[in-house]
């Protein structure tokens, strides 16, 4: 358990609103915060599966895969954040997801 009380503010709101995306993934960011890179990206995994259409995931969960010396996991989670961003029209989150495979694919 992360000795925080950020963390445990989310955690309680996550049990009043489980289906919140935004939830998960800031507890998602809390774990890789406190030094739980695994834990992280199994939540951010989770996520991306429960709500493939949280675009924010993907770019986070690229980075952490990076990380975690997982490539190519990585460039697949770029790619579909990619295909996410033009769906939603995010330039911005489009942008950076390129970027990031770009840096990877070098």
């Amino acid at each position: 358990m992360i000795p925080s009380e950020r963390f445990t503010m989310i955690q309680e709101m996550l049990r009043q609103n489980p289906e919140d995306s935004f939830l998960h993934y800031a507890v998602a960011l809390e774990f890789k915060k406190h030094g739980d890179l695994k834990k992280a990206i199994e939540m951010l995994e989770e996520l991306s599966e429960k709500h493939p259409d949280y675009l924010a995931s993907y770019y986070q969960l690229g980075k952490m895969q990076e990380e975690n010396a997982q490539p190519k996991k990585a460039i697949n989670t770029y790619k579909k954040g990619i295909e996410l961003a033009k769906t939603q029209n995010d330039r911005k989150a489009l942008g950076e997801l390129n970027e990031a495979l770009m840096l990877l694919e070098e």
